[in-house]
């Protein structure tokens, strides 16, 4: 039976306005995680790690785990730098999004955490996270998460052929490292623009990078496609409500909507808001936004790469007119060949 994993994540993020949230019911857990905040914690009344220090520093941190049930029960521990994914929503745990070539410092350079830790039944026990700073001076944060799962035998059934999807829930505990708290200026840029596939479903992918240490929040896109050299709207986007993480990128994706790419070149045009603000500077269907990017690239799309994905594209009917257009070819030459022998049978018959 073939498994698929469903990775759900519980962030340590509740009092963060800013943070992606999601709920599980405690009673998905076999332990608990609680965080021990320190004194240099920025703000105190978080449930996650925000944290003031020096450079080249050292910290140790504590973080309780227990284990209420009456077996043991293995807690798998993970660290990853924060990433955005393609819906922007900030991610803590892991996945597979590539990090971002602006990423200067990595929180496995940084942290030590033990792999794994072992609860006995009805225990607690305090783990250790390790945090050496980088030996430079830097502006902004580097931000990531710590991930703790438990760790269960696989399952097999080889009575079943249908896919089982198992999931698997995920304590997280933002942890987010700064020297100072000097404001840090967001940049947005525009990498790459190409056609591809979300759930079997073309897209126009636009990559965009903050390569700075700090999050924008509350981000709007509005976005158009055209040909190259036209004003005549192919494609449009609108979508607000997301979030992009420090030093990451992330592909946004123009849904085509059941359309088939053709080849030729565009052009995308990308008006991008950010950090919501009651003061601020930009505006955009009457909310007010402290910073603006307009992005816009040409692109291509090659004959190759529409035709690949129009026939991957679930949405997109069969395109049958060739088949249709042969098949009357053959009994058009069908009658043909009938009438030919029908008058070479009368003109015999003549003779």
């Amino acid at each position: 039976m073939k498994k698929q994993k469903k990775y759900l994540l519980v962030a340590g993020l509740i009092s963060m306005l800013f943070f992606w949230q999601q709920t599980v019911d405690a009673n998905e857990f076999n332990f608990a995680v609680t965080p021990v905040i320190p004194e240099n914690q920025i703000d105190k009344t978080k449930t996650y790690f925000d944290l003031l220090l020096a450079r080249n520093a050292s910290q140790e941190l504590t973080i309780d785990l227990a284990n209420d049930t009456n077996e043991n029960v293995t807690v798998e521990i993970g660290l990853n730098n924060a990433t955005t994914n393609l819906n922007g929503v900030v991610e803590y745990g892991p996945n597979e999004i590539t990090p971002d070539k602006s990423l200067k410092y990595k929180l496995n350079d940084m942290v030590e955490i033990p792999d794994e830790v072992t609860l006995t039944p009805h225990s607690s026990q305090a783990i250790t996270v390790k945090i050496h700073m980088p030996d430079e001076t830097f502006d902004g944060l580097i931000a990531g998460g710590l991930t703790f799962k438990e760790k269960k035998a696989e399952k097999t059934d080889e009575k079943s052929d249908g896919l089982a999807i198992t999931n698997e829930y995920s304590y997280v505990i933002a942890l987010l490292l700064r020297e100072n708290q000097t404001p840090v200026t967001p940049k947005l840029n525009l990498l790459t623009v190409r056609a591809d596939q979300v759930n079997a479903r073309n897209v126009i992918s636009a990559k965009i990078q903050n390569s700075e240490a700090t999050y924008i929040n509350q981000v709007a896109v509005d976005g158009t496609i055209t040909k190259k050299g036209s004003t005549d709207v192919l494609y449009s986007i609108s979508k607000d409500e997301m979030q992009i993480a420090p030093n990451t990128h992330f592909d946004f994706p123009v849904h085509l909507n059941g359309k088939k790419l053709q080849a030729g070149t565009y052009h995308i045009k990308l008006d991008v808001y950010g950090n919501r603000a009651d003061d601020g500077t930009y505006t955009r269907q009457k909310e007010k936004y402290t910073d603006h990017w307009l992005l816009e690239k040409d692109f291509t799309i090659s004959g190759e790469t529409a035709s690949r994905l129009n026939q991957k594209d679930v949405t997109i009917k069969p395109d049958h007119s060739r088949l249709y257009m042969l098949l009357l070819f053959l009994i058009l030459l069908i009658l043909l060949l009938i009438l030919l022998l029908f008058l070479k049978k009368k003109r015999k018959e003549d003779e």
